[in-house]
């Protein structure tokens, strides 16, 4: 090879290299996660809320600096910033992290101590579109919606709730989805509502996970 063909044959080198590096430095991968909390705080449900405290303690043991947690109840109508109990993104400085969790799992532990009065209605579509939003809010790699309820929906009349959810790329978990008295009754309604929540949530493009047994979410559920 000649010396004028060598030095091009370096330069072509040089620059597919350098063309290289700077796709891999556009490429670097956000790996932080999000995670949301929906506790239903209806008369059937509210008996449930110690799982609450439980979920929210070990999302906190699972999730790194950078990541993101909130937390919220579902009510009336549960389509508001003021069903939010806490929320929070992790600094990186683990002693500023450290006392982020804390301070995060204070205001969890406060809001089931002062409950005192269920709701009457449970707005569940309204609290889903409150979660995706703050999910969506951030860029996160990983984004998981916890709902602890027995997924019985009863809204007041004034609300409409006919809508369709966008999930893309949300992983639903229904935790510790309790069965109503009537279910007793007829068995077929609770599992009616298990698979139609399940065919609204990945019709929103999102993907469904049950776990009934909260002794066995660390084994069933991995917070990447």
């Amino acid at each position: 090879m000649s010396a004028k063909k060598c030095t091009v044959a370096m330069r072509l080198v040089s620059v597919l290299m350098l063309s290289l590096s700077l796709v891999g430095c556009g490429q670097a991968a956000d790996h932080s996660r999000a995670a949301f909390v929906l506790i239903d705080i209806s008369r059937d449900y509210a008996p449930e809320l110690e799982k609450a405290q439980r979920l929210s303690h070990y999302l906190l043991t699972q999730l790194d600096s950078g990541d993101s947690l909130a937390i919220a109840f579902i009510d009336n109508s549960s389509f508001t910033e003021r069903n939010v109990i806490a929320q929070e993104t992790f600094d990186y400085r683990s002693s500023v992290a450290n006392r982020q969790k804390r301070e995060f799992q204070a205001k969890v532990v406060s809001f089931i101590e002062k409950f005192h009065q269920p709701s009457y209605h449970s707005d569940i579509t309204g609290g889903v579109l409150l979660a995706t939003d703050y999910l969506r809010g951030i860029d996160a790699r990983d984004k998981q919606l916890f709902i602890l309820s027995d997924l019985h929906e009863d809204l007041p009349p004034q609300l409409k709730r006919d809508m369709a959810m966008n999930l893309k790329d949300v992983e639903v978990v229904a935790v510790n989805v309790k069965r109503q008295l009537s279910d007793n009754n007829n068995p077929a309604a609770y599992y009616d509502r298990l698979e139609t929540w399940k065919a609204q949530v990945e019709q929103g493009g999102g993907h469904w996970k049950l776990v009934n047994d909260m002794a066995q979410l660390e084994r069933t559920i991995a917070v990447r």
